[in-house]
């Protein structure tokens, strides 16, 4: 059904037609609207049998899905940003118990200092944490990711991440084509647990192992997501037979074929970096685009197949690795080991600020001339910066940086 509706309300709306049984929420912006939604979903009745519970915390959250999917039940959360890192021990044991778990994660920024504005540093800080992570283009995309996620989480008894950006997806108003219960029912069969807990058979699960054994356990979680690379385009195209529309699987390419300069990029800013992609070859550059949307596991192979055509890569990051600076280059730096070619890492979008076509220009410009360095970051205030950094040096008691930096906005003002 296609419908003028919100990015999150288009989301709870196809979780509620994948049949959850069990949802635990903690309300945390931006990710409120979905639960919200869902809790309304599930008291006026639509969606039965569902057990919604609002708990006291996100780690109470994901503790009380893992106890759901141990015991049998198809479960869903959401978090974001300060909320997914309060979980961070229980997202270890529902990877390392296998759990067929689905979270939204609506995309925001870390603290100190305090933001909720929109980029990866949360579930970037969780990458290794053995949950897939499926990141979303546009709202279209994050709605039809939830029943690609249930199903690629049961066949393969992993937990899933899918992340779409907040505010930028979750609160924008847009055309979605919103499943039809049927559909979702021919794409997503009843769950049929791997595993469950069972009092008339009872087992241990979470059982403590000892070096003997401690590797072999973590090679076999390493496997399942290898597993996932081949099982995440094969649900794809599954999915695009039954709903008539391509979303999901592991990269999506942009006028790559002949291009010397690719920029990749994952979440909404790619619609933006299309655009500007489609103004520069107006004018004759021959620039293309890549979209990864399975960053966990991370698709070497696929990446380097479209990479590998290219004289230059610009990898354009929406989260910081402090000390080193790219997380998504890394990876892509080591799927295109042993080919020779120019890679650039470029910081962007931190704690929201906008990614316009303009930088994107000046940005593309200096890459195929030469000039951009191997670390940019894109609209940086040298200004402000360097003040903060002489201030630093000339008094051991300088302050808090957040404070100074906003105090020398105000004054430029």
């Amino acid at each position: 059904m296609l419908k003028q509706t919100e990015g999150s309300r288009a989301v709870a709306e196809t979780v509620a037609y994948c049949r959850p049984e069990v949802i635990a929420a903690y309300p945390i912006s931006p990710q409120t609207h979905i639960v919200e939604e869902l809790s309304r979903l599930v008291k006026s009745g639509t969606l039965k049998p569902c057990e919604y519970v609002n708990v006291e915390s996100e780690f109470a959250a994901m503790s009380m899905c893992i106890g759901a999917s141990a015991a049998g039940a198809r479960t869903y959360t959401a978090t974001a940003s300060q909320g997914l890192l309060y979980m961070v021990e229980a997202l270890y044991n529902a990877s390392g118990l296998g759990l067929p778990i689905v979270m939204t994660v609506a995309n925001r920024a870390i603290g100190a200092p305090i933001n909720i504005w929109n980029d990866h540093s949360d579930t970037m800080s969780q990458r290794d944490s053995g949950w897939i992570q499926l990141y979303a283009r546009d709202n279209q995309e994050a709605a039809d990711l939830h029943p690609q996620a249930f199903r690629l989480a049961e066949e393969l008894s992993l937990p899933v991440m899918v992340c779409m950006d907040g505010f930028v997806l979750t609160h924008a108003w847009e055309r979605i084509e919103v499943p039809e219960q049927a559909q979702v029912d021919a794409f997503l069969p009843p769950y049929e647990p791997r595993q469950v807990l069972d009092p008339d058979e009872p087992v241990s699960i979470g059982a403590m192992v000892g070096p003997d054994a401690f590797t072999e356990v973590r090679y076999l979680a390493h496997a399942k997501q290898m597993q996932a690379l081949d099982a995440i385009p094969r649900v794809a195209d599954e999915f695009r037979q039954v709903f008539g529309r391509a979303s999901g699987g592991l990269v999506h390419s942009y006028a790559c074929e002949d291009a010397e300069t690719i920029v990749v990029a994952l979440g909404s800013v790619f619609g933006t970096v299309c655009d500007v992609v489609d103004e520069m070859r107006e004018c004759g550059v021959r620039i293309g685009a890549l979209a990864i949307t399975s960053f966990r596991p991370f698709p070497l192979n696929a990446v380097r197949t479209v990479l590998g055509r290219a004289r230059q890569v610009v990898v354009l990051e929406r989260a910081l690795a402090v000390g080193i600076g790219g997380i998504v280059s890394a990876n892509v730096r080591t799927a295109l080991s042993g080919i020779l070619l120019d890679g650039h890492t470029v910081v962007a979008g931190l704690g929201g600020r906008a990614i316009t076509k303009e930088s994107l220009h000046r940005l593309f410009d200096d890459a195929i001339a030469g000039r951009l360095g191997q670390l940019t970051f894109l609209d940086l205030n040298t200004e402000l910066v360097e003040r903060e950094l002489a201030r630093m040096a000339r008094t051991r008691r300088s302050g808090p940086s957040a404070e100074n930096i906003l105090r020398d906005v105000g004054s430029n003002r």
